[in-house]
């Protein structure tokens, strides 16, 4: 004879059958893969012996920003300058007044689109406004004849 069906059996049953379906919720063929994990940059031995990490790929060759000029780098968010010969400065490119990106460095000024805003090369003062404060200095390394954001 047949044992009754009970609650507990039928509850019991319907975990089962959704732990199966849980197991199986990828498509035919497909391989479940655990998520990528990304390794950081291996560091650099010094000659001392202890660990560097690794230099960030150049920002420009000296060559290219001009004397008492400089150039705006948006995809690092950055402006470079070289207001006396051999005398290189970096500073945010976000300007301080709405939080555009400068366009270009000219006549001495690096100057933004967006609302007329105008910093000196050689500090990054306002040399014209409605920018309340100076652009922020970047830190740069200068090595042989490239510049690298430090």
């Amino acid at each position: 004879m047949h044992a009754p069906t009970t609650r507990r059996t039928v509850l019991a049953a319907a975990a089962g059958t959704a732990a199966v379906l849980a197991a199986g919720c990828t498509k035919y063929g497909e391989e479940k893969k655990p998520p990528a994990e990304t390794a950081p940059p291996a560091p650099v031995p010094t000659s001392s012996g202890g660990q560097q990490p690794p230099k960030p790929a150049p920002l420009a060759a000296t060559s290219e920003i001009p004397v008492g000029g400089g150039k705006v780098f948006k995809d690092a968010k950055v402006v470079v300058t070289q207001p006396e010969a051999g005398s290189f400065k970096a500073f945010s490119a976000i300007c301080t007044h709405q939080g555009c990106t400068v366009a270009d460095v000219s006549g001495g000024t690096i100057n933004c689109p967006c609302h007329g805003s105008k910093y000196r090369v050689a500090d990054a003062s306002v040399a014209a406004g409605p920018a309340p404060q100076p652009l922020p200095p970047r830190a740069i390394t200068v090595e042989s004849n490239s510049i690298r954001l430090a």
